[in-house]
Parts: structure tokens; C-alpha cells; sequence
């Protein structure tokens, strides 16, 4: 599962300036809505590795079921999801390239085609810190494939940057840029190269 970390690794929040007054906390029913309105986006991330390294690049996202992430060198890694399977292609790995099913990532929640952060038992963590507000969401039927922390800002709402825990404890911060939403993208654009030859783990 070590290839599996480009995707899913210590928390390192975003540096946003405070604002004059402090933020009230989002409700589950705001963050959802936006959610549900994001259909398309691409900018700029950074990722914070388990091994406290720093990775950059672009994601390209697309409600529901794709997002890709295109790492720029020196990993020049792709991880893709194409709306059923998440890619990762490393050229560094002597494994080649390796999917996982995109249900059985907490990614899925956020690219689901109805975002819900009302059901039972699927929010497990909800506060503000007076600057942005944190959500942590698992599936409440696999509670085992790990949970998702999305950070947001208000006025208007904002996703900052996401959390991902997957099952084996393994830790990714993703750190969002400002996101150019509403883009026109490709569904050639989240085809997985070489998805056929591909090892998907179940």
C-alpha cells in the first residue's frame, strides 16, 4: 500500500489571514449545498506527505466521481479517479500502476453525485475555530475505509483543503489553492492510462 500514500498522509492546516470578526460555524446543510453546487474546478494544491514532504501540483475535479491530481516533477505522478476506480500511476514504483475502488476511499463522499453530511452516523466531527470550519466524514455503512476532514471558510463558502485517513491509519493533507470553478472539462480528461492492464486491489 505504499504507492497508495501519494493519495491518502501529518496535518498541516492552511495559513489564511484572520478575519476581522470570527466565523461562525457552517452548518451541515450550508457545506452540502456547496458541495452539490461544485460541479467542476481545477487550481492548484499542495500535498503534505507522511514523511513530512511536500508535494504540488494541479487538480482537475468533476462532480460526480472524478478528480485528478497531476504531480508536478520532481514525482510527476498522476492519481485519477474516472468515477468507479482511483488510478495511481508512479513512475518512481518498481509496481507499477495500482487502482483501488473509488467507494472504498473517503473520497467518495465528497465526489458523490448527492452530497449529504446530514445522515446518520456519517459526520463524526464537526467544530470552527473562529477562522474555518472542520468536518470529519466517514461512510456510516464502512466506517472502516477511513474518514475525510474537510476545512472550509464562510462568507462565501470555501473547501481549503481536505484531510484524508484511510484505514490502515495512514495520513494526506491536500491544501487547495484558489479553485477556478465552473471550468469546462473532458470526461477524456479523467480516463486512467492503462486502466486495462491495471492491478485494482479489492
Amino acid at each position: 500500500m505504499k504507492s497508495m500514500r501519494i493519495l491518502i498522509v501529518p496535518v498541516l492546516w492552511a495559513a489564511m489571514a484572520l478575519p476581522a470578526a470570527a466565523a461562525e460555524k457552517l452548518s451541515l446543510g450550508e457545506i452540502s449545498s456547496y458541495l452539490n453546487r461544485l460541479k467542476t474546478a481545477q487550481g492548484a494544491f499542495t500535498q503534505v506527505n507522511e514523511d513530512g514532504t511536500i508535494s504540488t501540483g494541479q487538480i482537475l475535479l468533476k462532480r460526480p466521481g472524478r478528480v485528478r491530481f497531476e504531480y508536478a516533477p520532481p514525482e510527476e505522478a498522476l492519481v485519477v479517479a474516472d468515477g468507479d476506480t482511483v488510478g495511481i500511476i508512479d513512475p518512481r514504483s518498481n509496481d507499477g500502476p495500482v487502482g483501488y475502488p473509488l467507494h472504498r476511499t473517503p473520497l467518495k463522499i465528497i465526489l458523490a453525485n448527492n452530497v449529504d453530511l446530514t445522515r446518520e452516523r456519517m459526520v463524526v466531527g464537526h467544530a470552527s475555530d473562529g477562522t474555518s470550519t472542520t468536518v470529519r466524514a466517514q461512510d456510516p455503512e464502512h466506517p472502516e475505509y477511513g474518514s475525510i476532514d474537510l476545512v472550509f471558510t464562510g462568507d462565501p463558502v470555501e473547501l481549503r483543503q481536505w484531510v484524508i485517513h484511510d484505514g490502515s491509519g495512514s495520513q494526506t493533507t491536500v491544501i487547495l489553492g484558489d479553485l477556478q470553478t465552473g471550468v469546462r472539462l473532458r470526461n477524456e480528461q479523467f480516463e486512467i492510462p492503462g486502466k486495462r492492464r491495471m492491478r485494482v486491489d479489492p
